[in-house]
């Protein structure tokens, strides 16, 4: 009886502390999270690792995936300054479309060159579909100088001088990334004419503009283009804002080079890509981080915290285990 009566006092005790202790519920399901790197870096470098791991405490439980061109660090860094734009635009689709976490959905965040690369992945692919755009200084009008490179930056300096030799040349168009996102204002006949990936993707050549892109960007709930404020790398610093130098005035004597600005673009004024559309029903958001380029600091913090990490609901929670369970079943 003794024996029985301690029993008793004891499963009295546990429930008590059970019923007493705080409930610690799970995490609710977040949508999922894309990060692209800029030139000079690799999907795992140990900056964008932290970066990932800060995110993951601001947004627990949130999934992040990585984009990478190869699984090889050295050779990742190396895909940044050479290769074919375009190719590497099918791999990444590819690499998305079997990501199991991401088939309802992600948000997305591109630094640098890596910016204007996932817009380019919405507006050819979307598939899945990008839900908010960050993007971090990047080159959305393209550069008009070469980005300058450390002393020590053996791999920037070669394709700098090899870019310098010629950027509108079918070799430079093939296999340096930078070339093709260059867009000289002095030659934009050739730049039309002979560019192979921003030209497309901004819609600016008369005769092959796609319907799809301007459908596709603007499908996005959020479009947010950070600028940095001190950014010598990007010539000009508004391509962030899709802003870009003039064409040069030949009856001006003026030297001094003028920004044409994002509303005053005729791939905005047209909404050749959507973004005017974007823009008139409040889904641009234009964002400035003090400081040079990729001195990111703590500004991304609240723009992080507003524009990823959001909790999905009941529906879209259930249409994402059904499409991991089915791509893992593949």
């Amino acid at each position: 009886m003794a024996i029985v009566t301690a029993l008793a006092v004891l499963l009295l005790s546990l429930v008590g502390h059970v019923l007493s202790s705080p409930v610690r519920p799970t995490e609710p399901p977040r949508r999922s999270l894309v990060v692209w790197h800029g030139l000079g870096d690799s999907y795992a470098s140990p900056g964008m690792l932290e970066f990932i791991e800060e995110i993951k405490k601001m947004h627990p439980g949130i999934f992040i995936h990585s984009v990478y061109i190869n699984e090889s660090l050295k050779e990742d860094e190396k895909a940044g300054f050479f290769g074919n734009v375009n190719e590497q635009l099918g791999i990444v689709a590819d690499q998305l479309a079997n990501v199991p976490e991401l088939q309802v959905g992600f948000d997305a965040i591109g630094f640098s060159q890596g910016g204007q690369f996932l817009r380019a992945y919405v507006e050819r692919y979307n598939a899945p579909p990008v839900n908010n755009l960050i993007t971090f200084g990047s080159q959305h009008m393209g550069i008009s100088d070469l980005p300058l490179c450390s002393a020590w930056d053996l791999l920037c300096q070669l394709a700098r001088r090899a870019a310098r030799g010629g950027v509108y040349t079918d070799w430079a168009q093939e296999n340096l990334v930078q070339a093709q996102y260059y867009r000289d204002p002095d030659q934009l006949d050739a730049y039309l004419t002979h560019n192979r990936f921003l030209a497309d993707v901004n819609n600016e050549v008369p005769d092959a503009r796609n319907a799809s892109y301007a459908h596709n960007l603007a499908s996005l709930r959020a479009l947010v283009l950070v600028l940095f404020s001190a950014d010598k790398t990007v010539v000009p610093k508004e391509s962030s804002w899709f802003g870009s130098y003039a064409p040069p005035d030949p009856d001006s004597v003026e030297a001094e080079k003028t920004i044409v600005p994002m509303r005053l673009q005729p791939l905005y004024r047209d909404d050749w890509i959507g973004l005017r559309t974007l823009d008139r029903s409040g889904r641009v958001v234009l964002e400035t981080c003090e400081g040079e380029h990729m001195q990111i600091g703590d500004c991304w913090r609240p723009l992080v915290q507003r524009y990823a990490g959001g909790v999905l609901d009941e529906d879209a929670a259930y249409r994402l285990v059904g499409a991991q369970e089915v791509l893992r079943a593949q």
